[in-house]
């Protein structure tokens, strides 16, 4: 009968051996890792690259399948035919997005931040019920809203006018709900009592130092609604039907609508749309650092 021996142990004590060596927990690589993020990154920026590159072909090229060649490069005329077509109705439509995106995400977040800090820092009867329903009309889309706005500009008789675009902008209830958060975390009780003892009012106490502690939340709740307006289609649709109103965004659309019929608006439409993303990128390049000055500022306190 054969007989198998069993080798002995000769791990020093306190080593693990393999047998009772425990398992690495699974990971993904760096490779696999970097790999998803430049497919990511491949993924967000091709549509900008196709429009880098259509926004400088004529209706041939584009309609040929050719706008991603580097030959026929025209965006010099593209520019000028955009500037031109219309009695430069594109450059009016600009005015009208920069008015309605420019002021208005600026006193919006005025009055954001104002309403976050009074429900942060002031006791009022009934203060979390109107906070709950602050909250509410965050749940609500925006395009469920236009309608009964288009009835109550009707009665107030500003429908096809400026201001039926604007002042429906001065409202976020998502902006409250955030300057609440920001006010909460940035606005020490200790620093406004301060304050008061110097004899500081209340609204030089909310200008001097709450809006100026509270800065990285403006600047949050400012980019949100410029991006929220200047991107706003259905409200502009429901309310004007003067195309020198229009924003930039609905009269592209108007220009795409007509190029069936008039192939020659396909070139116009895609340097528009060019020209239209230029003021987003500046706005969270400027307003970036306003950002990083935010996330810092708690790690040193």
């Amino acid at each position: 009968m054969t007989t198998t021996a069993t080798r002995p142990n000769t791990a020093p004590p306190g080593r693990p051996t393999r047998a009772n060596r425990p398992r690495r927990p699974w990971t993904l690589s760096g490779t696999a890792v970097n790999g998803t993020l430049v497919l990511a990154t491949v993924y967000t920026l091709w549509p900008l690259g196709w429009l880098l590159t259509a926004s400088a072909k004529n209706t041939a090229d584009l309609l040929g399948g050719n706008a991603l060649g580097a030959d026929n490069f025209r965006l010099g005329q593209n520019l000028h035919d955009l500037a031109t077509t219309g009695d430069g109705i594109y450059f009016r439509w600009y005015l009208n997005s920069l008015l309605y995106a420019g002021i208005g995400s600026l006193l919006c977040a005025l009055v954001c931040v104002a309403a976050g800090y009074a429900f942060h820092v002031y006791r009022f009867p009934g203060k979390e019920k109107l906070f709950g329903l602050v909250l509410l009309g965050v749940l609500v889309p925006t395009t469920a809203l236009a309608l009964p706005m288009y009835l109550l500009a009707s009665e107030l008789g500003i429908v096809n006018t400026f201001w039926a675009v604007f002042l429906p902008s001065l409202v976020n209830p998502f902006g409250v709900y955030l300057a609440r958060v920001f006010c909460a975390g940035y606005v020490p009780n200790e620093v406004l009592e301060a304050a008061r003892m110097d004899g500081a009012g209340e609204l030089r106490t909310f200008w001097s130092i709450g809006l100026r502690m509270v800065m990285p939340g403006f600047v949050t709740v400012l980019l949100f609604q410029f991006t929220a307006i200047w991107n706003n289609f259905f409200l502009p649709l429901v309310m004007l039907s003067d195309n020198r109103l229009f924003p930039v965004s609905l009269g592209l659309f108007s220009w795409n609508a007509q190029t069936k019929a008039f192939p020659e608006y396909y070139p116009l439409v895609i340097t528009g749309s060019l020209l239209a993303i230029v003021p987003l990128v500046l706005a969270f390049v400027l307003l970036q650092r306003h950002w990083k000055a935010g996330l810092t500022a708690g790690s040193v306190k």
